[in-house]
């Protein structure tokens, strides 16, 4: 992806921007992505073929890391070792996902989607992250 195709999904070319914008969405998603695990952890759990348990574990992590991301976004120039360390995070998170399915859960066909689903979305916010820091610090060098 180009830096104008970057800064064109970011809406605005400015590399420091993209970047904050990339993480605050990232922060959004996996807000909400907290708060439905811990508002309807039984329901949720249900449908996804999961223990509640570990949809409220799953929940209180992701809103502390959701949290830290919001932080980082927050900043004027977030610092790059923190953002690298969220960028490593999510691939790590999307690698896991996948054996996660065939050695630890058990889910149904919903909760087998939804966890590729998520594994997908998180990947592709480190790769959009991956590439406004590089673009950053491109300006900056």
């Amino acid at each position: 992806m180009s830096a104008t195709q970057l800064a064109a999904l970011a809406r605005t070319s400015e590399p420091g921007t993209v970047l904050r914008r990339f993480l605050a969405l990232d922060a959004v998603v996996t807000g909400t992505n907290a708060l439905a695990y811990l508002a309807a952890s039984g329901p949720l759990g249900r449908l996804f073929g999961v223990d509640s348990a570990l949809l409220i574990a799953l929940g209180i992590f992701l809103a502390v890391y959701a949290a830290g991301v919001g932080l980082l976004a927050s900043r004027a120039r977030p610092a790059a070792f923190p953002v690298r360390v969220v960028i490593e995070s999510n691939f790590a998170w999307a690698a896991l996902s996948l054996p996660a399915l065939a050695v630890w859960l058990s889910p149904t066909t919903a909760g087998a989607v939804w966890t590729v689903v998520q594994a997908l979305t998180v990947a592709g916010f480190a790769a959009l992250q991956h590439l406004a820091l590089k673009s950053r610090q491109a300006i900056s060098d």
